[in-house]
């Protein structure tokens, strides 16, 4: 694929998945602020309808006493008067009030020229509104009532209602708020209204007058702008002393909740969603790495097999020359460069076929109990002959007391022969090899320490990687396919073992192996 498009198309895949995600986020929030809209509306509905409610019981209360009276009151058959009376005491200034309020209701006749040219006369009623104050400072007897049977205020008509209010406002004007609702009152009435509702809510309120808290509230009462909400009470055409602060604690708790669900399964389908974008870019990803990393290895391997190939056409073609048939010494060192260049590309695809057959499981690893310094000795005998043909050495510093491992010897001794042969390729000098063993705890730790080019810190991290190589480019002075060290951390996996490495560019590296001991 084109880098270009390539890049391209993770843009456009990860703009798209922004705008999930920051659509997501939209409705949550969205929602969350209507369903909190929705509890502010439910919420004062509530308080008004308490408000109402405490109102009415007040004014209901006072009618019940005055009702018992209106049908004993003498009128003329064209005269309706109702007024009403109220008496309150003031024991301190020994001062007593007496408020009237009334309506007069009389018949009148008009001539009907003024309206109505057709009709002789026209009859209408005049409404006059009287209120008065008395005060006595010496006091007033008390009467005695008899109660008879009662009509409900609400039955009463709106002018008369609204004038009954009125004369009502005037005398409660006097009374303490104590008196006129108390908190178990409310918090019955608020809660009856919650539940018609369907709000489940906690809730704490309070009364205030002219903004000062009074003592009709709940035990736990707190003021908070964003949960408390404020309704008039016993308001009078719109003019009132007290309000009513009531302040749901869970309205948060609640809101929340209601979108919790659909939320969740939101987050959960996002998330879903973001985790297999990811994985199919991580996939995307590794593959065009493994794309670019088989190409090399084809490149690699062409090298690799390219050189043994020419050397074994041109010792054939040498083996048809008279002159070398009838000589021996030549005869014998083309047959050995043809058995030697034959032997490379054998171990080269066993290398390739090993790591197949891990990968697959196939391949049977049988161990018994081994010396891993004897394993060390069998691995440098292999490449002791490439090391001093260079002028290089390998010396071993064998500090374990204890070196029994259990073990398959033959992957073992390929495992230190590929570190070894690693060592001695990326040695641009003569090969310094240094090998080093101790104990630790229950383990044996071994140290292949070199003196060659060393490697930087990303590329440690990759080393142990199948096709791996360090990119040089297109030069090719160091020989392989980039399976060796994958091979070697296949098979001490295997063998439940560990292995490290430590390097610093120019210094040489240090590959480190920690096997458990046996008994």
């Amino acid at each position: 694929m084109n880098k270009k498009l390539f890049v391209l198309l993770i843009a456009l895949m990860s703009l798209s998945l922004l705008g999930i995600v920051f659509v997501q986020g939209y409705w949550i929030s969205n929602a969350y602020r209507t369903k909190n809209d929705q509890f502010t509306i439910n919420a004062k509905q509530v308080l008004l309808s308490v408000a109402k409610e405490i109102k009415l019981r007040e004014t209901e209360a006072y009618y019940q006493l005055y009702i018992p009276y209106v049908d004993s009151i003498k009128v003329p058959d064209n005269v309706s008067f109702t007024e009403l009376a109220y008496k309150y005491q003031n024991k301190a200034t020994n001062e007593t009030y007496i408020f009237t309020d009334g309506i007069l209701e009389q018949d009148y006749k008009l001539s009907s020229g003024l309206i109505d040219p057709d009709a002789d006369s026209i009859q209408f009623k005049k409404l006059t509104n009287r209120k008065t104050k008395t005060r006595i400072s010496d006091g007033i007897d008390g009467t005695t009532t008899t109660e008879t049977g009662m009509v409900s205020f609400s039955r009463m008509k709106d002018y008369e209602q609204k004038q009954f209010e009125s004369f009502v406002s005037n005398i409660t004007a006097l009374t303490p708020i104590y008196k006129r609702v108390s908190p178990d009152v409310i918090d019955t009435l608020i809660d009856n209204e919650l539940k018609e509702r369907g709000l489940n809510s906690k809730f704490e309120f309070a009364v205030y007058s002219n903004n000062l808290e009074t003592k009709v509230r709940s035990n736990n009462f707190k003021y908070d702008e964003g949960s408390t909400y404020v309704v008039p009470l016993f308001d009078v055409e719109n003019e009132t002393n007290y309000e009513l602060y009531v302040n749901f604690s869970e309205k948060e708790k609640l809101v929340l909740n209601s979108i919790l669900g659909m939320a969740i399964l939101s987050l959960v389908f996002t998330a879903v969603i973001i985790l297999a974008y990811s994985s199919a870019i991580s996939q995307i990803y590794k593959q065009r790495q493994i794309s670019q990393i088989k190409s090399d290895f084809i490149n690699n391997m062409t090298h690799e097999f390219k050189t043994p190939i020419a050397t074994i056409n041109l010792a054939l073609d040498s083996l048809k020359n008279p002159k070398v048939k009838d000589n021996r010494e030549f005869l014998d060192r083309y047959l050995g460069m043809i058995r030697d260049e034959n032997k490379r590309m054998h171990a080269q695809v066993e290398n390739v076929l090993r790591i197949s057959k891990l990968e697959k499981n196939e391949l049977d690893l049988p161990k018994e109990r081994v010396s891993l310094q004897n394993v060390v000795e069998n691995a440098i005998s292999h490449v002791s002959l490439i090391v001093e043909d260079r002028g290089g050495y390998i010396k071993t510093h064998f500090g374990a007391l204890q070196s029994a491992v259990l073990a398959n010897e033959s992957h073992l001794t390929n495992v230190i022969v590929n570190l070894l042969d690693n060592a001695i390729k990326y040695s641009e000098d003569e090969p310094k090899i240094d090998i080093y063993s101790e104990n630790v705890k229950n383990s044996v730790v071994l140290k292949i320490r070199d003196q060659g080019m060393g490697m930087s810190k990303p590329v440690q991290k990759k080393i142990f990687e199948k096709f791996y190589r360090e990119h040089t480019g297109d030069i090719h002075n160091v020989k392989g396919h980039g399976l060796g060290l994958a091979y070697v951390k296949r098979i001490l996996e295997d063998h439940d073992a560990e292995i490290f490495v430590e390097s610093e560019k120019g210094k040489g590296s240090t590959f480190i192996i920690k096997l458990h001991l046996i008994s």
